[in-house]
């Protein structure tokens, strides 16, 4: 058995396994479809007792009989073929169900690390496309192998009954179509991978269009972005011809060998009945359970393009959910934290081992301590934040709370004893009341979010909206200013109540008068807390017990912020150019 024979047989084991909580269903849509397929060889057979007995030999009983019997056998057939196809199709929907709930739940628990390599449209695409196609290879596939199976081993069955000299030639035509399908197998499974990827594009492409639709009709980005869908959405239609066209190819070629054998068939049938070594009824029976074989026989042979798209499809989706998640190796629960941060020679790559943003970074920050992180762009000051929650791991170095080494404790309790507040505040299409009551929180009550709410200067705002605390604010908080959403932000830390609170670049994206109102939120939320805060704009942070100058990963300067301007350094020259410039802001909007 070749490598790629094995790798389907195990990737229809492990699909079966998802479908054997649902065995009865199963079991009963099994059955259902195997009544049906019984009852296929039936109707060729009374051909036989109808012709000889009842038009030839005039036999009364059989005259009256034949008309019940096929009643009777379209009605089994008819509360089968639904019983089995409801089943059926109840089991692949719950399959599906289960599989987006296990790639989903995966990819929630991801590492970050993980979401830098892959393009967001391809996993959405994944979860949304990629996991329907797998009902075709876990239903499809075993409705027609059951069924069909069934119904050609019993018209064969018959037909040997009726001249196994004859019924012989049908079977020297197997291997010829074995190989055929094996070939056009091959074929299918690579076009179906193509199509999935092509489809990845164009989500991304989509989604990337709405979500920047601002900047693309600023920037008069239509002719580029229609550009580019055409282009994803032409892979996904050459894929498709090309799957269309070995799926096609596959069922004619098939049956223009079947159709030798038949003619020969007919034509040896025939002879036999010229030199009545056969009846009229049992020459009509054989040549109906021939003809009835080529409708089965069609559809196993197009079973290989369900399997095949259903197999690539299951490739992308047990990709995903084996995908190794957040190392959480620690054991230590720490329930609340004193704050006290301690980073030894830290040191953290993002791939290129040639270049650190972080090298050799060493720093005591004490209990209840605001710290400042300044500098240029790629300074490693964002990295710095990001390793605190363990989003990232230092590659070399540690880094300790309270004494303890950051990978010794649980993700979950270290994640506990951290709050952050970012420029830009993630917001869900939720209510008020949802956002700031987020995840862990849900349960706080009301008296609680409208405190925290109160204590970020974003109650007054909240009251004036339609439904206060149960409005729905829109995707992202697309119904709010840019300072409201940061304000909710800083409610939902205040509600976290965490020891350690991480500010990144908190107030760079606000006007003034927002700027006044989040600021002196940020007041209220960093007391007591070791802070950690990442800012462009200086006059933010000269309130910090200490400021912490960074260049390509390293620290540079260290001290309050009369120490350092005293000093004269980079820090002082950062202070100059902000100054200037705002300095020249003033005089321009004054002229």
């Amino acid at each position: 058995m070749t490598r790629e024979t094995m790798d389907s047989v195990t990737l229809y084991k492990r699909l079966l396994r998802y479908v054997m909580p649902y065995w009865r269903v199963f079991a009963a849509a099994v059955a259902s479809i195997a009544i049906v397929a019984a009852t296929e060889p039936a109707v060729p057979a009374l051909m036989k007792p109808m012709l000889d007995g009842g038009f030839v030999g005039k036999d009364q009983t059989m005259i009256r009989l034949i008309p019940v019997l096929i009643v009777l056998i379209f009605l089994v057939r008819g509360v089968a073929t639904f019983t089995g196809a409801y089943a059926i199709n109840w089991v692949g929907n719950r399959l599906v169900m289960d599989l987006r709930m296990d790639m989903f739940g995966r990819l929630i628990r991801l590492p970050n690390a993980f979401f830098d390599d892959h393009v967001s449209g391809n996993l959405i695409s994944k979860i949304t496309f990629d996991v329907t196609q797998v009902t075709l290879a876990a239903t499809n596939v075993v409705l027609i192998s059951v069924k069909d199976s069934l119904i050609i081993f019993g018209l064969l069955g018959w037909l040997v009954y009726l001249n196994w000299e004859l019924t012989l030639l049908t079977l020297v035509m197997a291997p010829l179509i074995a190989f055929v399908i094996r070939t056009i197998s091959k074929r299918l499974r690579q076009t179906s991978r193509d199509t999935q990827n092509a489809m990845g594009e164009i989500t991304q492409v989509v989604e990337e269009a709405i979500e920047c639709s601002n900047v693309v009709k600023l920037y008069g980005g239509q002719p580029y972005e229609t550009r580019r869908f055409h282009e994803s959405a032409n892979r996904v239609r050459r894929f498709n011809v090309k799957q269309a066209a070995a799926a096609a190819a596959n069922v004619p070629i098939v049956q223009l060998i079947a159709s030798f054998a038949l003619a020969i068939i007919v034509y040896q049938a025939t002879l036999q009945s010229s030199a009545d070594k056969t009846t009229v009824g049992s020459f009509v029976s054989f040549i109906m359970a021939m003809l009835m074989l080529t409708s089965p026989m069609k559809r196993v042979t197009s079973m290989s393009e369900y399997l095949q798209r259903g197999l690539a499809a299951a490739e992308s989706i047990f990709g995903l959910i084996d995908e190794q998640a957040e190392p959480d190796e620690g054991k230590l629960v720490l329930d609340r934290a004193q704050g006290h941060l301690v980073f030894e020679e830290v040191r953290f790559t993002y791939g290129d081992e040639s270049r650190y943003a972080l090298d050799g970074f060493s720093l005591d920050i004490r209990p209840g301590e605001t710290i400042a992180l300044v500098g240029a762009s790629g300074s490693g000051k964002s990295t710095l934040a990001n390793l605190i929650p363990r989003f990232y791991h230092p590659t070399s170095g540690r880094i300790v709370l309270d004494g303890h080494d950051t990978r010794d404790l649980t993700l979950e309790s270290l994640r506990n004893n951290i709050a952050l507040v970012s420029q830009n505040v993630v917001l869900f299409n939720d209510t008020v009341a949802a956002n700031i009551a987020y995840g862990s929180m849900g349960g706080a009550s009301r008296e609680k979010i409208e405190a925290a709410a109160r204590a970020a200067h974003a109650l007054d705002f909240i009251l004036e909206m339609p439904q206060g605390l149960d409005t729905l604010i829109g995707e992202n908080g697309l119904k709010l200013s840019g300072g409201q959403r940061q304000r909710l932000g800083i409610a939902r830390a205040l509600l976290r109540d965490a020891p350690i609170l991480i500010l990144d670049e908190a107030t760079s994206a606000l006007d003034s008068e927002s700027e006044k109102h989040v600021q002196a939120a940020l007041e209220v939320l960093m007391k007591g807390r070791t802070t950690v805060v990442i800012a462009h704009r200086l006059s933010t942070i000269e309130k910090a017990n200490r400021i912490v100058v960074m260049q390509k990963g390293k620290i540079v300067e260290i001290g309050t912020h009369d120490e350092l301007l005293q000093l004269d350094g980079a820090y002082a020259r950062l202070h100059r150019i902000q100054y200037e410039s705002a300095i020249q802001s003033v005089s321009g909007e004054m002229g």
